[in-house]
C-alpha cells in the first residue's frame, strides 16, 4: 500500500491516487455515512439510496447511465455497509475522466423520482426474500441483532418489508443532508496518470461540489453479555454463529486479533478450525471465523453449517479452541508459522487491485492514512504470544460468548 499521495479539495473532498504501470484503472468513490446513521424505523434507507444512484439523474436516465461506462467495456458497481456507502469503477486508462464525469453526476445530482423509487422497492424486496432464503446468510445478521440490541449497528442493511415499502423522497434527502459530508468522502484512482492530471480532473467535477459538513452522532454500543438463542427454521441443516463484541478499528490490539482470527478460522485449509472440526471429525462442510472492526467498536464470529445431530459436538469442538487459546501462549513455532501464513495472504491479496484501493481510500478515512505493506508486516511481526493469550481471554471469554442457532424444524 505505498506510494499513494492525498490532496484535499476546499469543499473537504480527498482525492487520492496510486500509481500503476497498468492498462486498467481502478476507481471509487467512497462516503463516511451507512445503515448505522439511519434515523430509527428508517432501516434500509442507506442502501435504498445506493441502489437508486444508477437510476435517474438531472441530465441522465437509467440507460444512459448504465451505459456511460459499460459501452466502453467498463465494469460499474456500488455497495452499502454498516458505516460507508461506495460507487466503484474498472476501465481501460483513456475512459477515467468518464468514470469522474458520472460519479458526480449519481452522487450529487440524482433525482429520486417518485417512479424509480417505486421500481426500486421491489428490487430490494426480492432482494430480502431472496437473502432470508439463505440461512448462512440470514444468521449472520440476525446475530449481529443480537450483539447490538436496540442499536442501529444491529440493523439489517437490506431494511425490512416495512421500512422498505414506507421510504420517502423526504427521507433520502434528510438522510444526505444529514450524513454526506463533504470532508468524509474519498475519491480514489488506482492507475497510470500523473497525480496532476487526477488532481485537475477532480477540481474540474468534484470541485464545483458545495461544502457540506453536518455533525455525526454515533453512539458507541452498549458492551454486550452472553446469551443462547435458538430459531428453528425449514431448513435441512444446523447453522450456528458463536462470537461477540470485539475491539474497534484502532484499538491497539487490533492487528493481533486479526492475526488470532487468521490462525482460527482466517483463508485456506490449515486453519485451526477447519483441521479440527471438518479434516479431523468431518462433522461440517463449511467453518469459519470473521473479525470486522468498526469506529467504535467490532465484531468477531465463527460460523458452521452441519448436520442437525452433529451441530452439540461441533460446537463444543469449537469452544475447545478458544479455550486452547486462552490457556496456552502459543510456541515460537507455531507463532513464527501463523506470521508467515498471514503476511504471504496479505501479499497476494494485492493483486486484487480494486480491493486494494477500496481498502486504501477506507484507511485514509479511518485513519488519515494507509500502512505500507513494510509497516504491516512490522506490526504482525510485533505481536507476541502473551499479547494473543491476552486478546483471547478477552475475546473468547465464555462470559461474553453470544451464540444463536438455527435448527430445523421438528
Amino acid at each position: 500500500m505505498t506510494e499513494y499521495r492525498v490532496h484535499t479539495l476546499a469543499n473537504g473532498i480527498k482525492i487520492l491516487h496510486k500509481y500503476a504501470a497498468s492498462a486498467i484503472t481502478h476507481c471509487c468513490f467512497m462516503v463516511n455515512a451507512g445503515s448505522r446513521d439511519e434515523p430509527e424505523n428508517k432501516e434500509g434507507l442507506a442502501h435504498f439510496i445506493e441502489h437508486l444512484l444508477f437510476k435517474e439523474t438531472e441530465k441522465r436516465n437509467t440507460s444512459q447511465i448504465l451505459n456511460r461506462l459499460e459501452l466502453v467495456g467498463a465494469d460499474l458497481n456500488a455497495y452499502t455497509t454498516k458505516e460507508y456507502t461506495c460507487v466503484h469503477a474498472s476501465m481501460l486508462n483513456p475512459h477515467l475522466e468518464r468514470a469522474i464525469d458520472l460519479f458526480e453526476d449519481i452522487v450529487f445530482h440524482s433525482t429520486f423520482s417518485e417512479e424509480e423509487m417505486e421500481k426500486e422497492r421491489g428490487v430490494i424486496l426480492d432482494e430480502i426474500a431472496s437473502y432470508l432464503d439463505q440461512p448462512e446468510e440470514a444468521i449472520q445478521d440476525d446475530f449481529e441483532a443480537l450483539l447490538f440490541k436496540g442499536h442501529a449497528m444491529g440493523n439489517n442493511i437490506l431494511g425490512t418489508p416495512e421500512t422498505v415499502t414506507a421510504f420517502s423522497k423526504a427521507d433520502i434527502q434528510e438522510f444526505i443532508k444529514n450524513n454526506y459530508n463533504t470532508s468524509e468522502m474519498i475519491f480514489a484512482v488506482f492507475g497510470d496518470y500523473s497525480f496532476e492530471k487526477v488532481i485537475k480532473l477532480s477540481e474540474k467535477y468534484w470541485g464545483q461540489v458545495p461544502a457540506n459538513h453536518p455533525v455525526k452522532n454515533r453512539i458507541t454500543p452498549k458492551s454486550n453479555s452472553a446469551e443462547k438463542t435458538i430459531v428453528q427454521k425449514p431448513i435441512s441443516q444446523t447453522h450456528c454463529i458463536i462470537g461477540g463484541q470485539a475491539y474497534k478499528a484502532k484499538h491497539s490490539d487490533r492487528t493481533g486479533l486479526l492475526l488470532l482470527n487468521n490462525l482460527l478460522g482466517g483463508m485456506g485449509m490449515s486453519n485451526r478450525l477447519n483441521l479440527e472440526i471438518r479434516e479431523k471429525h468431518g462433522i461440517a462442510y463449511t467453518v469459519e471465523s470473521n473479525y470486522t472492526s468498526f469506529t467504535d467498536t467490532g465484531i468477531f464470529s465463527v460460523y458452521f453449517g452441519t448436520d442437525a445431530e452433529k451441530a452439540d459436538k461441533a460446537t463444543r469442538l469449537v469452544n475447545k479452541e478458544f479455550k486452547k487459546l486462552r490457556e496456552q501462549p502459543l510456541g515460537s513455532l507455531q507463532l513464527h508459522q501463523a506470521k508467515q501464513k498471514f503476511i504471504g495472504q496479505i501479499a497476494l491479496a494485492e493483486e486484487n487491485r480494486m480491493s486494494l484501493i477500496l481498502s486504501i481510500a477506507k484507511s485514509v478515512l479511518d485513519y488519515d492514512h494507509a500502512d505500507s505493506l513494510q509497516q504491516l508486516f512490522d506490526k504482525i511481526n510485533n505481536v507476541t504470544a502473551k499479547q494473543l493469550q491476552h486478546i483471547s481471554n478477552e475475546i473468547f471469554d465464555a462470559d461474553k460468548l453470544t451464540t444463536l442457532v438455527f435448527q430445523p424444524e421438528q
